[in-house]
């Protein structure tokens, strides 16, 4: 049972944590008689950072695509990884192993706040992937679930596939250009609906993936196969333009139990 859900901001982000804890008291108040807690905590990695957390994140770097080991601890690595830690806005285009990056996060958890009862749900900053090995490579994610569940702000602007035309103008331009074209310039050329980086919808996309995490942790239930749903794990950016920003909200049965105007008839709470 989830007594408290402990959610930690990601201030270099457009992702307003205030603003997802509230939305999230309200969904579980639906869903729960007795609602677990919300709070919001300051940025996780200024919080329980240790000195050889940049070590672990250095070692976390997928350094190919294609390549399932990861990680280099050269000293210029692991002094980036720390600059890093101390200053997240000189961060940037490095992909980390969601995992990796979970279990080195998991250890920091204090002792007597480590256990299911407690949600933490950790905004970061960094780009994250989990190894296919349908298909040997590296994929983005928005979240990776368990303890803690990380949800990653770049993620939510590079995980989903774009749409078509955005690859198809990407491919003219190199062929003309003979390289890849700025990303702000294809934003701005393609029809369709996506999220880009800073995007003021930052917030609102994430609600579904932060209750995700907690959903996870009270149900076993990892994502709702629904498209439309703010639970489903979208791999297209329509579709989770679809899932977190359109209406409605949920499917049916996630409706009844996180929905405040899915409730049943007697007034009574889903189970």
């Amino acid at each position: 049972m989830v007594d408290r859900v402990r959610l930690y901001a990601a201030p270099t982000t457009q992702a307003d944590a205030d603003e997802l804890a509230s939305w999230l008291r309200e969904r579980l108040s639906v869903a729960f008689e007795e609602p677990p807690s919300v709070t919001v905590e300051e940025r996780f990695l200024d919080r329980y950072a240790t000195e050889d957390l940049p070590r672990e994140f250095a070692s976390a770097r997928v350094t190919s695509p294609y390549d399932r080991e990861t990680g280099s601890t050269m000293l210029g690595i692991v002094r980036y990884e720390e600059r890093a830690l101390e200053d997240p806005t000189r961060e940037g285009g490095v992909l980390y192993d969601g995992l990796a990056v979970q279990r080195a996060l998991n250890g920091r958890l204090p002792e007597n706040d480590a256990d299911l009862s407690t949600a933490h749900v950790v905004l970061l900053d960094r780009a994250l992937g989990t190894w296919g090995d349908h298909d040997g490579r590296w994929h983005k994610r928005v979240s990776v679930l368990g303890q803690p569940a990380l949800c990653s702000v770049p993620g939510l602007y590079e995980a989903p596939a774009k749409p078509e035309g955005y690859y198809k103008e990407q491919q003219k331009h190199a062929m003309l250009a003979g390289d890849a074209p700025p990303r702000e310039v294809l934003e701005n050329q393609v029809d369709g609906d996506f999220l880009i980086e800073d995007d003021p919808r930052t917030t609102d996309a994430l609600k579904g993936y932060v209750l995700g995490a907690v959903h996870y942790l009270t149900t076993g239930e990892a994502f709702c196969e629904t498209e439309g749903c703010r639970l489903y794990n979208a791999h297209y950016h329509e579709t989770l333009v679809e899932a977190q920003l359109r209406d409605p909200a949920f499917c049916p049965e996630h409706a009844r139990r996180y929905d405040p105007d899915g409730r049943r008839t007697d007034g009574s709470a889903a189970e």
